[in-house]
Formats: structure tokens, C-alpha cells, sequence
């Protein structure tokens, strides 16, 4: 297989992922009190979304990355 075409899978499935996915989680763990033993904390979720579009010009990308490998 030519690299092309391994790019292009590669990017067929980023775009899969990000349309089924939808974003990135991840959780962060935040002090709010420190005396000495005693600690007091929350954890704090953000998510990072991933847009449609990205998705979609990766899936674009991919399949012409595909084409062209497979011409050549």
C-alpha cells in the first residue's frame, strides 16, 4: 500500500471517531481547601467538543487521499 492511502484510512476513521464520539473528556481534580491534613477538593468534568465540520473535512480528505493512492 502507498502512504496516500494509509494517510487516507487513517483520516476515514478520525472522522468516524469524531462523528460518533462527539468530543473529548477529561477530569481534573481541584483543591479548594489545604490546611495541613485536612484537604478539601472537587473534581471538575470538561469536555472538549469536536466540530462536525473537522469530521467532515477528515472524512473528505481521506477518501481523496484513497482515490489518488489508488491511481498512482
Amino acid at each position: 500500500m502507498k502512504p496516500a492511502t494509509i494517510i487516507g484510512i487513517l483520516l476515514i476513521i478520525l472522522g468516524i471517531v469524531g462523528f460518533g464520539v462527539g468530543g473529548v473528556s477529561f477530569t481534573h481534580e481541584k483543591k479548594d481547601v489545604d490546611l495541613g491534613p485536612v484537604q478539601i477538593g472537587h473534581k471538575e468534568t470538561k469536555t472538549m467538543p469536536i466540530s462536525p465540520i473537522l469530521s467532515t473535512i477528515s472524512l473528505v480528505a481521506g477518501v481523496g487521499l484513497v482515490v489518488v493512492g489508488m491511481k498512482s
